[in-house]
This record gives structure tokens, sequence and C-alpha cells, in this order.
């Protein structure tokens, strides 16, 4: 059995959430500071890639990245680097997917904040960086974690946008999702079946990790 296809996931699943994990925070923290109207509008433009079908996301992502489109091509021209088909062009798939449940969790955590420990701080005379990084992170890291394991599983399953940025070649594209696909189309029903319970056993160990932290989470409060 060629492990491949685990290794890559894992690999562009890991890459996706360190990036989706501080993209996430920083929109989160910086959208609950901003008036409603316009916090509503920002919010319903990062949530989008969540409602949106994958594979509309990989259409619009090839309609950018694409070496017949400028970035693409200028990118390619620049650096003599392809932004599809390859196995790091499903990052930016994996990103777009993902990004949308870390940064929900984040701002979740963030509003279910008791922000009279921000201004105790404050009143301490501490930055707004220090109460933060030393306050709420700490108070919200529970939930801030959960979004985390969240994009990772979604990152790790995810099909429609990264079959279509990245294609399928063995040894160099292929993930857990279009190899079990690859297998289904040829008929290989049986390998098909290990590599979905090789999935749903790393996606239960995960949903299982999310149950305790939600069942240990504690908010802050002022005492």
């Amino acid at each position: 059995m060629d492990w491949y296809p685990l290794f890559n996931s894992l690999r562009i699943a890991a890459i996706s959430t360190v990036i989706v994990f501080f993209l996430g925070i920083a929109c989160a923290h910086w959208l609950s500071r901003l008036p409603g109207l316009v916090k509503a509008a920002l919010d319903v433009i990062l949530t989008l890639p969540l409602v949106l079908p994958p594979t509309v996301v990989g259409w619009l992502l090839l309609l950018l990245l694409s070496p017949k489109r400028p970035l693409g091509s200028w990118v390619q021209g620049a650096f003599g680097v392809r932004l599809v088909m390859t196995w790091q062009s499903t990052i930016f798939a994996t990103v777009v997917v993902a990004f949308p449940l870390m940064y929900r969790t984040a701002r979740g955590a963030f509003e279910s904040f008791d922000q009279d420990l921000a201004n105790a701080g404050r009143t301490l005379g501490r930055s707004d960086t220090w109460v933060f990084w030393r306050v709420q992170m700490p108070c919200c890291k529970r939930g801030i974690i959960a979004g985390a394991v969240l994009a990772f599983a979604r990152a790790l399953g995810e099909y429609g946008a990264t079959s279509m940025v990245a294609g399928y070649t063995p040894g160099r594209t292929a993930t857990i999702s279009t190899t079990v696909y690859q297998l289904w189309r040829t008929g290989d029903n049986a390998g098909a079946l290990r590599w979905v319970l090789v999935n749903m056993a790393i996606s239960a160990v995960f949903l299982f990790a999310i149950g305790l932290l939600e069942r240990r989470r504690e908010p802050c409060r002022c005492q």
C-alpha cells in the first residue's frame, strides 16, 4: 500500500492549519474592533468559502492562479513556479476552505471574552498588546485550539477545490480524498475502502479531541 497520499494529506493539512491559525486569529481580533455594519459585511466575505461548493472555490482559484491568468503567468515567468497542478498548490485550496472555520471559532471565543478583564489590565497601565497576549488569548485558548483542530480536519478531508487546482498524480499531488475517488473510478473498491477507513480513523481522533476541549472550556470571569 502506497502511503504517499496519507503523508501528503497530513503535510498539506499541517501547513494550511498554521497559516489559517494566525490569519483567523488576526482577522477575528481585528473585526471585533470595527463598526457593526462594516463588521457584518466583512464577515460575509470571510465566511463565504464555508458555504460555497468546493468546486466553485477551486474554479475561482484556477481563474486566479492558472498560468493563463495574469497572476499565475507572472509568477511562472518571474520565478519559474507553477501555482497549479503541484502539491503546494493544494495549500491555496485548503487554506481558503479551512479559514472560515478557524476565523468563526476564534471570533466566537473573542466575543465570549469578558471585556472587564481587558479593562482591568488597561487601568493598570498595560498595553493592548500585553492584554491580548497575556489575558485574552489564555482565556480564549480552548476555543482557538478547537478552531485549529477543525481547520486541520477540514483541510485533511478537502477534495473538490484540491482536485481542481492540483489534480491527481500518484506520488506527486495525490491526497487521501483524490485517491479514494481515483480508486473508486477504476473499480478498486477494496483499495478505496482502506483509505476511507484511514480517513475516518483520523477524523474520529480529531472529533474526540474537540469534544474534550468543549467539555473542559471554562470562560474567564472577573473575580
